[in-house]
């Protein structure tokens, strides 16, 4: 783990070179010798590797790269992109749910209403958000802002990332099910445009939750179905090993989903992954944003939001 970087297991190639490159650059200042042209073909060549291994990346490793320790979460987008963010709490009802930010902000000095799921970068961090997976008041938070969005005449913005909603004992007595219902049921109707970015992790209901708009899209490396590899695997064949095969099959990323119609556009990301260069991640994005909003507003609300419900009513469909 050079300079303390986690690496991935099909990222090997670059960790060895990186080394090599560490290691010979530490022996050349405490000799005082000049080998900057031995460093530049180094260089070259894990340019080259990187290259090599990201231009042909299986699902399974999409799903790594989307749960990479350091990859921008939504508070980190919201830092880059939104100006003049406030961030609002509770459901009015319950508590408040920190795995879900939500609250009122600018982006490109347009008005805006953003809400996401949030993980944690560390121990402390992810108890607190719990892991990314939001209660049932998480989701009555979001709709709280949403009507707000609505009230104001704001579009909304919504950051995917997490593994699902939480299936605790709590979560179900407050019926979490319900919560994804609702919001659903009314995202569908909700009088004012309503962008999806898909930034990680899209698992399940707790995704969909948030995830019902006019425009979705998906970072290059992320992964959004309706459960997680893993889970899949255990269930169809009772091996978590069997994942890499899941992944493959469920047609989980954003090219695939495309394809299938399912997801508008991709939002691609710096080479590496968007923790490599999460300015560049957030720039990206941004226009992404900023176009599928101005878009929207050409149209009109009574225009939008039957062709938002016929986008997922056709979801699923097709012949043979």
């Amino acid at each position: 783990m050079p300079n303390g970087k986690p690496y991935l297991d099909f990222e090997k190639p670059l960790e060895e070179i990186e080394l090599k490159i560490e290691e010979m650059t530490a022996h050349a200042e405490s000799e005082h010798l000049d080998m900057s042209a031995e460093i530049a073909v180094l260089n070259q060549r894990l340019e080259k590797v990187r290259q090599e291994i990201y231009t042909d990346l299986s699902a399974w490793q999409k799903v790594q790269i989307a749960r990479h320790p350091q990859r921008p979460y939504t508070m980190d987008y919201i830092d880059l992109i939104v100006s003049d963010f406030i961030e609002l709490h509770g459901d009015r009802l319950y508590r408040d749910d920190p795995a879900i930010i939500a609250g009122l902000g600018r982006i490109d000095g347009r008005p805006v209403v953003v809400i996401g799921q949030q993980k944690g970068r560390n121990t402390k961090e992810n108890l607190h958000r719990n892991f990314g997976m939001a209660h049932p008041e998480g989701y009555r938070k979001a709709l709280r802002l949403m009507k707000m969005a609505e009230k104001f005449r704001r579009p909304v913005v919504c950051l995917v990332d997490t593994p699902g909603a939480y299936p605790g004992i709590g979560s179900e007595e407050r019926s979490v099910a319900e919560a994804i219902a609702r919001n659903l049921f009314d995202m569908a109707q909700l009088r004012v445009p309503i962008v999806i970015a898909i930034i990680g992790e899209g698992a399940s209901g707790g995704a969909l939750g948030i995830g019902v708009g006019d425009t979705i899209l998906m970072m290059e490396h992320a992964w959004y179905s309706v459960i997680n590899p893993d889970s899949c695997s255990l269930i169809l064949w009772r091996d978590r090993e069997k994942k890499e095969v899941a992944a493959e099959n469920m047609k989980i990323s954003a090219s695939d989903l495309v394809e299938l119609g399912v997801v508008d556009r991709i939002v691609p990301e710096p080479l590496g992954g968007a923790h490599k260069d999460p300015n560049l991640a957030a720039t990206n994005l941004k226009q992404a944003i900023v176009s599928a909003i101005e878009d929207l507003n050409r149209r009109s609300i009574d225009e939008l939001v039957p062709s938002r419900i016929d986008k997922f009513a056709r979801m699923g469909k097709w012949e043979e």
